[in-house]
This record gives C-alpha cells, structure tokens and sequence, in this order.
C-alpha cells in the first residue's frame, strides 16, 4: 500500500497507530496541536485495566483483555528498538470494600480472569502499608501498569527512526479538505496536507474537529487530577484501589494518586480542592503517605464517551476519514488493540477482534 495517511493527534492512540500502520502504507505524518503525548496520555495512571472491569460492556472487555496480553511484549519490543523503556510493571491490584464484589466475582469466572476473593487478612500480609478498617478484598493477579510518559517518550523515539514517518509538533488542524465527498486532506495553520486517508486520533477535541463536517460525535473533555509521591522503592508492592481512589507505585518508588472526575470543558487547572481530596485518599489507603511530599499535581482531559466505547472504523458519507478515538478513561488500556485492530480495517486485513460494536456508523449525530 502506497498510501499517505495522516494521523490527527499524537497522544498515545495517535502515536501507536501510526507506529502499526508504518510497515504497512507508504507514508505517515502525524500532527498533534502540541507536543505528542502531553495530553491524557501523559496525565493518566496507565494502569493496564479498566478501573471495575467487570461495569464495562463486552465491547470494552474484549479489548482490554486483548490490550492486556500483549503489552508485555510490547513494552520489550520498544525498549529493545528504542533504549526507552515503557516500564511494563506487573504488579496485580486490590480492591477494597467493593459494593458489587459478588458482580465482580461473576464476572471474573464467565470471563476466565485471574480475579478472587482473598481473606483481608492476606490483603495485609502482601500490602503492609495499607491503611486500617478495610473489612473485604479481591485481587486480580498479572495486572500491570505502564509508565506512560515512559510508554510516549518510547513510541515517539521509534518512529522518529522510521523513514516514512513524520511528526509534525505544534501543528494546528482546522478542519477536513474535501474533494467530491471524499476527505483528501487536513487544512493546518502552513497550509494543505494532502492524504489518501485521515485518522481522527485527537482525543477530546474529536468532536471540535468532526462538527467541522456538520457531524455530530459525543466525545467531551472530562477533567481528572493527580498527584505523585516519592517513597522507597519497596514501599508498595501492588496496586490498590478503593471508594473510586487508586495508588499506582512505579519501579523507583513514586505513587500515584488518582482521580477526580469533573465535567469543566477545557479547563486543565490543577485545584486546590482536589489536591486536598487526592491526598485525603492518599492518607487513608496509605497512612504513610501523610507526612510524605507531593512532588507533583496536574490534570488531564480524558475523551469521555457514551459508556466508554471507542470509535473506530470509517466514518459513513465521508470516504477517507476514519476514527480511532473517544477511549474516555481507558485509552492507555485500550490502546494495543484499538489501533491493530484500526490497522486491520484499513488495510483490509481480518480483523482481530469483532469490529462491529465500535464502528462510527449509527453512532455519529
């Protein structure tokens, strides 16, 4: 395939889309509005599973668990090419006090997951910094968390590598170049750029850029916080999550903390309000973390969508545009197999999974 194809966004859907579809099409570029993979991508946990994975539909489920089996590999894949390593770091996660522990626990045998009730007592034993009073615990063994500003640092070094790849940084697109209701390019602030085929991988700006051609995609900017602590490296040996809160450690020894969840627009500042709620359910998860520093606090826009289901596949009366967007809070999660299974369809190859419950058509107003 001799194609142009240009990817619109560079966070990390952005970036593994065209890291995929490089060995396939003749010619990439890929332009963000910013630098690449400073948006959700680099704001987000990265912990390698939907938060309850057993709330989301089959569509999600099916590409998490497809997500799941292969970050390993490809985490050594761009260590191995690009000296930067994503720092896949498996650690299994605890759920604490869950209301719908009995959903979960069904959920985990239909779907032959590696997720149990443990005695809480056990729960102690393996995490000894947790925080008194939890009465019940689930573990689901194998979970990973990925170090994302790691993971986009790794993808954005291999396709600088890749000849015909191109990252064009600070590159604003207005809208969609059209030629007999075909998409035949992008408009950005230098001019035309040409394409066989675009991508719409823009996160939460998705929907701004669609309404450009009168459609309607119900992908908006949803605002979560974070903060970030530094403890030793054995300070916490897996994750752990309760009352929607979660602590991520990484291998030197930072802890995440995370998340909010509010509706503002585009408005990424940081809160003072929830600094306090973050550190609040640092404390009481982790009551060591008390009199521990907040190295670092900033927000993030996640592209939430109805129920969390992806976009993905042409879009309908508009040949050449296509989307792999709309993860909301799964985007990290969801990654590895969205954008194969992107590739797929564009290529013309057999899909990896299903593709039917993501296609754009029916689902766009």
């Amino acid at each position: 395939m001799s194609k142009q194809v240009v990817v619109v966004g560079g966070g990390v859907i952005g970036l593994l889309t065209a890291f995929n579809l490089a060995a396939k099409v003749g010619q990439v570029v890929v332009c963000d509005q910013g630098e690449v993979g400073r948006e959700s991508s680099w704001a987000g946990g990265g912990i390698v599973s939907p938060l309850y994975p057993w709330r989301y539909s089959p569509a999600v489920t099916a590409l998490a668990h497809w997500s799941q089996d292969f970050y390993p590999q490809l985490g050594e894949r761009l260590f191995a090419s690009t000296g930067v390593d994503p720092e896949v770091h498996t650690t299994g996660l605890y759920w604490l006090d869950l209301d719908d522990e009995a959903e979960a626990l069904a959920w985990a045998e239909r779907e032959q997951r590696p997720l149990s009730a443990v005695d809480i007592s056990a729960a102690y034993d393996a995490v000894p910094v947790l925080g008194p009073g939890f009465k019940r615990a689930i573990y689901m063994a194998g979970v990973a968390n990925v170090r994302n500003p790691r993971l986009v640092k790794s993808l954005k070094a291999a396709l600088l590598a890749m000849p015909n790849v191109t990252l064009r940084e600070h590159c604003q697109i207005t809208g969609f170049v059209q030629q007999g209701g075909r998409v035949t390019g992008v408009h950005t602030a230098d001019g035309v750029l040409v394409a066989d085929e675009v991508v719409l991988s823009a996160g939460a700006w998705s929907g701004d850029l669609l309404r450009t051609l009168g459609l309607e995609l119900p992908v908006e900017p949803v605002k979560g916080q974070m903060i970030l602590f530094k403890c030793d490296e054995d300070f916490l040996p897996s994750m752990v999550l309760a009352k929607g809160r979660y602590a991520i450690p990484r291998r030197d020894g930072h802890i995440l903390v995370g998340s909010t969840l509010e509706h503002a627009g585009y408005d990424k500042t940081p809160t003072g309000e929830a600094l306090e709620s973050l550190k609040a359910s640092a404390v009481e998860l982790l009551p060591e973390l008390e009199g521990a520093t907040v190295v670092a606090h900033w927000a993030g826009l996640r592209p939430g969508s109805p129920e969390g289901i992806p976009y993905i596949g042409p879009v309908p009366g508009h040949e050449g545009l296509w989307l792999n967007c709309g993860h909301y809070r799964n985007g990290l999660v969801l990654a590895p197999a969205s954008c194969q299974l992107f590739t797929d369809l564009l290529t013309g190859a057999e899909p990896i999974i299903d593709p039917a419950p993501y296609a754009p058509a029916g689902r766009l107003g």
